[in-house]
């Protein structure tokens, strides 16, 4: 047996490559592959041999299982949230009578229809029709039915399981070669007593499972790739999952005896992967949703789903990555609910109420660096905000990436709502360090940057949004001369910004998770296209467009997870002429880097760097503004940034030649016809539409007049 892979999708997908010969005795082969108990005899004696732990020697089974327990663990996570409610309960009765068998047929049919509905709409798409249609069958090659339409017939003695089908557009006829995956409903599909699969029910799987994968490599649209099919099987109470791949074309067609040959297939070329029995459905017929049983299930047909209908729109693990942000709510609002009306009173522990006592800064970890300010998770801060009064926030975490002044904090007056808390430095410490005055940039530049944004009306929900900003009141008095004024106090002056939303850097989860898809590329790079036009319109650029200054935000709605990227740290904005960029080496302009100012196309090129970053670009690392140039230079001359883009979508290669033309010229940016042709890509319908669209970019970008050399490709200033 080949262990090549135990992950659900084969990486090793070969097309059974049929000659008119070869496809005539493959097609005759099926049609003499019919008989299950000859096919049982050939087959038993091996699956003893290999299936199950060795009750003498302790050898674990050699048919491994089909699933990783991380992939099922972060299967667990990714669907949080997600509804699946079988209406239809599945009969507990040992007495196999009509009636029984019938609403054991119907549960299974809810049960089936609920997986395949929750993950299409939580991974694909939440609205449309959905692809697939449930029915049922009696043997290899019969006719496909509907549930309702055989009882009715009087034919339910004879149907072996249900079938998730392909839809294969308005043709009603449907063929087994459109069998997404198999489920056997069996009376009993255990070995006496033990919790395992019986011989005769394993048999049976890769009976249907040797047929299915005959039917793919006769089909000619082959929309379903044929190296692998999933088979589930099912009693009244317990389920497993085996899956059956390997390639065909090792098969050996002109034997006298199939079944021997399809045995000796399986034995020698095939890969044979069984899941552990478990229990699907508790004594009172609901399903075990989120228990190892169903994850199985539900894993399983995530994967035949990806062989039919291709990837995603929403991976595993970025679904998976939310469930640290609702982790955190949960912590804060059981934490409020322990401690519902406490708050951490400013006083040492020891000291009575009223006592005078002398405070030695020394002794409190808080400000023994008294530049700064370092707060611990439960700590209590008081802000004084000039429009607002005085709001309070609790700490509950330093942010990604060790940085000790952009904290997690809660509002007290709201505290299910995670914000992200800003300390800046000291006033009297910015003149002697730089690290103080990019502190300064964080956050009194940036509080100033948002509020003229506010001011000038612009507001988005790709925009962080400014909750309260101000200076810190700290514990004991006071000795201020005036309201703006500072005391000897080491906090005293030090300002705050409080912002919302929250989320995570893209370079953590690219460091994380990996390269970006296409869906997420595209949608990142629409949101931030919206944030530029958004600050444009009152005459702002970022200047620091970085995968530290994007964030991934997850605007949970009931049980939809919609994914938005945010550019933040507006701190380097630049709102005139004698502003300075901020100058990142892999990720600024060209102009930036040559001038120490903005084109206005500058922020455009920033991104379509972070975009070749993010989905898996090479960038190297530079140690000087003459190497970042000359990489640049070089990256647009040989159009390689636009040949990666290229791979992933077309509309982001299209969008990279169009900054190319502009880098470097007083042009601006078009934001308005991008943004709208990327909404079409992100929320819009069909490959047709998405091809017309890049053909409908390309022409504009042939019309557009704008300068046909760049300051990037040419080398221009």
């Amino acid at each position: 047996i080949s262990t090549h892979s135990v992950s659900g999708v084969s990486s090793s997908s070969k097309y059974f490559q049929t000659s008119r010969r070869v496809y005539k005795g493959l097609k005759d082969f099926g049609r003499e592959f019919i008989d299950q108990e000859l096919f049982n005899q050939s087959l038993d004696d091996w699956i003893l041999e290999n299936y199950g732990v060795d009750q003498v020697t302790g050898e674990q089974p050699f048919l491994k299982p089909p699933f990783l327990t991380d992939e099922l663990r972060k299967l667990d996570l990714a669907l949080e949230g997600v509804l699946f409610q079988q209406l239809f309960r599945m009969p507990c009765s040992p007495l196999a009578s009509k009636s029984v068998k019938e609403d054991g047929y119907h549960a299974l049919e809810d049960f089936l229809h609920v997986i395949v509905n929750g993950l299409w709409r939580t991974f694909w798409r939440k609205s449309g029709p959905l692809p697939f249609s449930i029915s049922c069958f009696h043997h290899p090659g019969s006719k496909f039915y509907a549930v309702e339409k055989a009882i009715s017939r009087g034919r339910l003695e004879e149907l072996r399981g249900l079938a998730l089908i392909s839809k294969n557009g308005n043709n009603l006829k449907v063929h087994w070669n459109q069998v997404v995956e198999l489920v056997l409903f069996r009376q009993n599909i255990l070995s006496g007593n033990e919790l395992k699969l019986s011989v005769s029910t394993i048999c049976e799987a890769l009976f249907y499972g040797v047929h299915i994968l005959i039917s793919r490599c006769l089909s000619k649209s082959r929309t379903i790739s044929d190296d692998s099919v999933f088979i589930m099987v099912f009693d009244s109470k317990f389920g497993a999952v085996i899956k059956l791949g390997g390639d065909l074309s090792k098969l050996e067609l002109n034997t006298g005896d199939p079944y021997q040959s399809v045995a000796h297939w399986i034995k020698c070329h095939a890969e044979v992967l069984l899941s552990s029995v478990e229990t699907i459905w508790n004594r009172l017929g609901n399903a075990n949703w989120g228990d190892l049983g169903t994850l199985q299930v539900l894993l399983a047909a995530f994967y035949s789903i990806v062989q039919c209908n291709g990837p995603p729109r929403k991976s595993i693990s970025s679904l998976a990555s939310a469930h640290s942000l609702r982790l955190q709510k949960r912590r804060i609002e059981c934490r409020l609910a322990e401690n519902e009306h406490a708050k951490i009173p400013y006083q040492q522990d020891g000291y009575q109420h009223g006592e005078i006592v002398e405070l030695d800064h020394s002794d409190n970890p808080l400000v023994k660096n008294t530049s700064h300010l370092k707060l611990r998770q439960g700590e209590i801060l008081l802000l004084e905000d000039q429009q607002q009064g005085q709001k309070s926030f609790q700490i509950q975490e330093s942010f990604i990436g060790g940085n000790y002044f952009l904290y997690g904090a809660v509002s007290l007056d709201y505290p299910t709502q995670l914000l992200t808390l800003y300390v800046g430095a000291h006033p009297s410490r910015l003149e002697p360090s730089w690290e103080d005055m990019s502190l300064w940039y964080q956050v009194q530049r940036q509080t100033k940057v948002l509020n003229i944004l506010k001011h000038q009306g612009v507001s988005s929900k790709y925009l962080p949004e400014v909750i309260a900003s101000g200076r810190i009141l700290h514990p004991g008095p006071c000795k201020k001369q005036s309201p703006s004024g500072r005391c000897d106090h080491p906090w005293c002056g030090t300002p705050i910004l409080v912002t919302l939303p929250v989320g995570e850097p893209l370079s953590y989860i690219v460091a994380r998770d990996g390269p970006f898809s296409s869906d997420d590329a595209l949608r990142c790079c629409r949101d931030c296209l919206v944030a530029l036009r958004s600050a444009a319109t009152a005459s702002v650029q970022h200047g620091d467009i970085s995968p530290e200054n994007i964030i991934r935000v997850f605007n949970m709605q009931g049980t939809r997870h919609k994914v938005l990227y945010i550019p933040v740290s507006w701190g380097r904005a630049v709102l005139e002429d004698r502003d300075s960029p901020a100058i990142n080496l892999q990720f600024s302009s060209s102009h930036a880097l040559q001038h120490g100012k903005l084109c206005p196309a500058s922020d455009a090129e920033s991104l379509v760097y972070l975009l070749f970053f993010v989905t898996g670009g090479r960038m190297h690392p530079q140690d000087s503004i003459e190497s970042a140039l000359q990489w640049r230079e070089k990256s647009w001359a040989t159009r390689s940034i636009q040949q990666h883009l290229g791979e992933v979508s077309p509309l982001l290669k299209a969008f990279s030649d169009y900054v190319d033309s502009l880098c470097g010229t007083p042009y601006p940016v078009d934001y308005d016809i991008w943004v709208k042709r990327l909404n079409r890509a992100v929320d819009g319908s069909g490959s047709a539409d998405r091809g017309k669209m890049i053909e409908e970019v390309a022409m504009t970008l042939r019309l557009e007049n704008v300068a046909e050399s760049s300051g990037t490709s040419g080398g221009g200033t």
